[in-house]
């Protein structure tokens, strides 16, 4: 496929992350100015994690076995779009809206639901239309575009208030620049996917089996698996996730503990159902199918599974962490009211735009460079390992002019695992399965984030109050095990990295 198409398949990512960028840049300010507290912030921003946790390996069972005349994956984008849209309009009208804190928490779970409808499929995609040996470039381009989205809907506000539009509002009310911008945002995604959908045509499902047939698996097998599992792991989990959230008490740990404890312990019912029916021969429903699919994945997925924990389980530390630590280590001020803290919070929002805008590039310039000649799996080795050297430059640091080399770092090894553990799975994973695969992937992506926010804060709590600083440590050797985990992945074609 030339360049255009690989556009083309990809441009409806440039919208989704206009919308993920907007949602997390700015739900915590839109609670805040409807009357939400500082400790209320992380049950409201729940819904995202959670979301993803449960949408997508249902969108991704459904696309796997949809076709009509509007495609396979297409009409997920389209659903997702018009969902997503219509959510990011209404945002910014919370405030008209009786009890709009509960609207706007209501309208974070339809977005990040929408979004995640729109996106799961999109994944899959790229593996539906290209051959193997496109697949790294195919991500790569993916990638691009969520690099732009994200550097685009980052500026916009800041735009706007360059050009007069207000960046204040009365109390209660959302202010100008942000409602702009979603509204934007509203119309660009929906646009995005829109030129997608209309600039592709997908396989038939027969086109698909003939291309693919040399990777096809016998498809029972996760089925015939299941029904052959006994219920005690399923017990094990329901009991160690009811002993979490008893431990929360009197342990004096943080309560959002209780969310995994809870957690763990609806996988294990989740579980013993999903055994039950296979015994039975009930496996014509999607429960059973999901979690036999999770039971039998394939080697390659099993080993990437754990470069995801670690990768995202740095990046959401990032996420949380960085920004204060900008403030009180660099500009000296851990007090958000003062000039000092802003001015590293100010300075944070642009060096992490720069990240953004350094893993487009590099997804369009570097990783295709180096997957051809390195192999795909030491080409993510290799950005995991300066991703790492970039968070341990926040932990020896001081000059926060420095910080922007670091960014650059980070900025490869995020345009790597945006694009590169997809490449690997694309190339691995039969197609019929491509889209729950694709989706029971993202639990990899989804628990790690769960587990710092429910976790970190303890950790942090217990051996270093008050500096943040070393959670950067804790995601420099995140981003390391990351790469070293990538040392057990094998890829056909490339040779082995390492033995198991």
């Amino acid at each position: 496929m030339g360049a255009g198409g690989l556009a083309n398949i990809s441009f409806g990512f440039f919208g989704i992350q206009i919308g993920f960028v907007l949602q997390n840049s700015n739900m915590s300010r839109i609670f805040q100015t409807l009357g939400a507290s500082m400790d209320d912030l992380p049950a409201l921003w729940v819904a995202a994690p959670l979301t993803g946790l449960i949408v997508q390996p249902i969108i991704g069972h459904l696309s796997d076995k949809t076709w009509n005349r509007f495609g396979r994956r297409r009409p997920y984008f389209m659903t997702g779009a018009l969902l997503a849209a219509i959510s990011l309009f209404l945002m910014p009208l919370a405030p008209a809206f009786a009890a709009p804190l509960l609207f706007a928490a209501a309208l974070l779970w339809i977005l990040d639901a929408s979004l995640n409808i729109a996106m799961e499929p999109f994944r899959a995609f790229v593996g539906d239309m290209l051959d193997r040996s496109q697949h790294a470039t195919g991500y790569a381009v993916q990638t691009a575009f969520i690099g732009a989205g994200a550097v685009v809907a980052a500026i916009f506000p800041w735009l706007l208030e360059q050009v007069g539009v207000s960046n204040v509002a009365p109390p209660g009310e959302i202010p100008d620049t942000v409602r702009f911008s979603f509204w934007a945002g509203a119309v660009a995604l929906f646009l995005a996917i829109g030129w997608t959908v209309v600039t592709t045509k997908e396989y038939s499902p027969e086109e698909m089996a003939a291309f693919e047939a040399e990777r096809e698996v016998e498809t029972g097998e996760p089925m015939r698996a299941l029904a052959a599992k006994n219920s005690g792991s399923a017990i094990l989990w329901i009991v160690f996730g009811a002993g979490v959230a008893a431990a929360v008490a009197p342990l004096g740990l943080e309560k959002e503990i209780y969310l995994l404890g809870g957690l763990m312990a609806i996988y294990g019912i989740l579980s013993a159902i999903g055994i039950s029916m296979a015994k039975k021969g009930q496996s014509a429903n999607m429960l059973s199918s999901i979690v036999g699919d999770f039971s039998g994945m394939p080697e390659a997925m099993k080993r990437l599974a754990l470069v995801q924990f670690f990768s995202w389980s740095a990046l959401f530390i990032m996420w949380i962490y960085s920004g204060p630590i900008v403030s009180q280590y660099f500009y000296g001020s851990a007090d958000p009211t003062t000039a000092a803290y802003n001015e590293g919070a100010n300075w944070w929002n642009l060096i992490y735009t720069v990240q953004n805008g350094v893993a487009a590039v590099a997804a369009l310039l570097l990783l295709p460079v180096m997957s051809r000649k390195i192999g795909k799996a030491r080409t993510h080795l290799t950005c995991l390992l300066l991703g790492a050297a970039g968070f341990l430059g926040y932990f020896v640091l001081r000059d926060p002019n420095l910080l922007i080399v670091c960014e650059i770092l980070k900025g490869i090894a995020w345009a790597s695992i945006l694009a590169m553990p997809y490449a690997i799975l694309a190339s691995s994973l039969p197609q019929a399965k491509l889209g729950i695969y694709m989706g029971l992937f993202n639990i990899f992506v989804v628990v790690p984030q769960l587990l710092v926010a429910t976790v970190m804060g303890s950790v942090m709590n217990a051996l270093f109050p008050g500096e943040p600083i070393w959670t950067m440590l804790f995601a420099a050797a995140s981003w390391a095990l990351a790469g070293l985990a990538m040392l057990r992945v094998k890829i056909p074609g490339e040779g082995e990295m390492a033995d198991a």
